[in-house]
Formats: structure tokens, C-alpha cells, sequence
């Protein structure tokens, strides 16, 4: 490996373990050549998401996108212009990840520009494929399967961990003028956006959270089925980042659905023994 390659790689995992919570655990269960390629997806993502959020005009945004897209297309052609490039077009290259993918993540992220309310959760998967779907079905790339029927259960991984970042983070996005939860649900559950302004924990925001919580657990039952299509490794790591969200929807109904006056985490603790937990996946020692 050349030394700018290498110096890329470094670059993509510094990224990865300052930002990547919930990731990065998981990435370290990965042989060395996976986890770097992962730590390259997560770093392309974050900065498109990034990019999306940060301080600005939508227009300005819009123009930030647009240019990362081109950079992205000449990254893959040549060589590119962003330290993260040379990691990319390696990891792109190396694991054969179909490049529609990523341009995917930049669709989903630039629907958060225009798209601040999602009418029905058909609208909301749609995004939820974007930013989440797409980045299962590369990671699936990374880890080696090129099984069809597992396509199906990384898109269903992805829309669970999206649904559960999204309960997580009612609050934040609140503030920022976006509400994802689909108006229909709101509709249905007689909750309105000036109490969720408010942060309004009633019996109806509790029947809402509920309901949302049983669908994304239904979208993790349909993802279980992808852990054996993978080999040892990416196993692991599916499981372990799969078991980490779940228990961010477990910490959310402990809270009694309050995640109002603090944001949820798994502990340090808990990361360690999920972690420890599947080390005989990863081992070989069981299924």
C-alpha cells in the first residue's frame, strides 16, 4: 500500500472513531482490509451528511452536494481532491460496491434540504433507503456476501436502524424544523408538531412512540435473516451493531419514551458486553 493510500485509510478511521459512536465498536470486530473499508463508506457518508447540515442557505447546501457528487464520480474515475478519495476508490475498487449506492446516500441527504415532512411512511421509507438501505447493501459488499436473497434483509436493516435514529432523535431534528415521524401517525395517534415542539410526553405521544417502536422492531425481524448469508466477520458486526440499536429502543422505552430531556446512548458498559457477546460469532465458536 502506498503511503498516500495509507495515509487516506488513517485519515477515514481518525474520522470514524471521533464521530461513529455506535459504529466504530463494531467496525474493529472486522479484519483489518474490512474494517478500514468501512471506516472509508463512514467517512464519505458522515461528510455528506455533514454537508447537509451544516450552518447555511439551502442554496449554498445544495451547491455543497452537487459538489461532493462530482467529486465523488471523479474520485471513482481518477484520483480525486478529498483526503478521504484515495480510501474510497480503493474500498469501491477493491469490494466491488456499486457506485449507485453512494449516490444514493446523496439523494437521501439532499431530500433533508426541501423534504421537512414525510406525509406517509411509504414517503419516509423511501428516504430511510437512501441513507440507511444503501449503506447496508455496500456494507454487505465489504463483508464479502454476494448472496441475492440478502439484499432484501440489508434494506430492512437499514430502515430499522434509520426508524430507531429518528426516535432517538426527535428532539434535535425538531429544533432544526424537520419532523420525520409521517404526519398519517400523527394523524392517527392525535399528537401535533407544537406539543412535539414542546417536548409533550401525554398518553398519545406514548401511544405514538409505541407504534413506532413495534415497526422498527418488525423491520429488525426482517433483517435477522441476513446474519448467516455472512461470513464469521461480518456476522459479528452485523450483530453487534444490530443488537447496539436495539438496545437504543429498549433505553427508549425504559425512559418511559422520554427522549426529551437528554439524548439516549447505550453505555460504555453495555457496548463492551454486546461487544464481548459476539466474539464467539466472530471466533468461529458459534452461529
Amino acid at each position: 500500500m502506498d503511503a498516500e493510500l495509507d495515509h487516506s485509510y488513517r485519515y477515514c478511521e481518525a474520522l470514524a472513531r471521533r464521530e461513529a459512536g455506535n459504529f466504530y465498536p463494531a467496525f474493529r470486530v472486522l479484519p483489518k482490509d474490512q474494517r478500514r473499508g468501512m471506516c472509508a463508506l463512514y467517512a464519505f457518508m458522515r461528510i455528506a451528511d455533514d454537508l447537509s447540515d451544516e450552518p447555511g442557505s439551502v442554496d449554498d447546501k445544495r451547491h455543497g452536494l452537487v459538489a461532493w457528487r462530482v467529486a465523488l464520480r471523479q474520485a471513482l474515475a481518477s484520483r480525486g481532491t478529498h483526503p478521504i478519495h484515495p480510501a474510497l476508490r480503493h474500498t469501491v475498487t477493491a469490494f466491488a460496491v456499486p457506485a449507485e449506492y453512494l449516490e444514493a446516500v446523496i439523494d437521501g441527504v439532499e431530500m433533508d434540504l426541501t423534504t421537512l415532512r414525510y406525509a406517509t411512511f411509504a414517503d419516509l421509507r423511501l428516504y430511510c433507503w437512501r441513507v440507511a438501505s444503501a449503506v447496508g447493501l455496500a456494507c454487505i459488499r465489504l463483508w464479502g456476501c454476494r448472496d441475492e436473497a440478502a439484499k432484501e434483509f440489508a434494506e430492512h436493516a437499514g430502515i430499522a436502524f434509520q426508524l430507531t435514529n429518528i426516535l432517538r432523535d426527535l428532539k434535535e431534528d425538531a429544533a432544526r424544523g424537520r419532523v420525520y415521524l409521517p404526519q398519517e401517525d400523527l394523524t392517527r395517534f392525535g399528537y401535533d408538531e407544537d406539543r412535539l415542539q414542546r417536548g409533550v410526553r401525554d398518553d398519545a405521544f406514548r401511544a405514538l412512540m409505541r407504534f413506532q417502536i413495534e415497526r422498527a422492531r418488525w423491520h429488525y425481524q426482517q433483517a435477522w435473516p441476513l446474519a448467516p448469508l455472512l461470513a464469521r466477520p461480518g456476522r459479528a458486526v452485523f450483530l453487534l451493531m444490530a443488537r447496539t440499536y436495539q438496545a437504543l429502543l429498549d433505553a427508549i422505552e425504559r425512559r418511559d419514551f422520554d427522549v426529551f430531556s437528554g439524548r439516549i446512548r447505550v453505555g460504555g458498559w453495555r457496548k463492551l458486553m454486546l461487544a464481548v457477546g459476539v466474539l464467539p460469532v466472530r471466533m468461529g465458536l458459534t452461529r
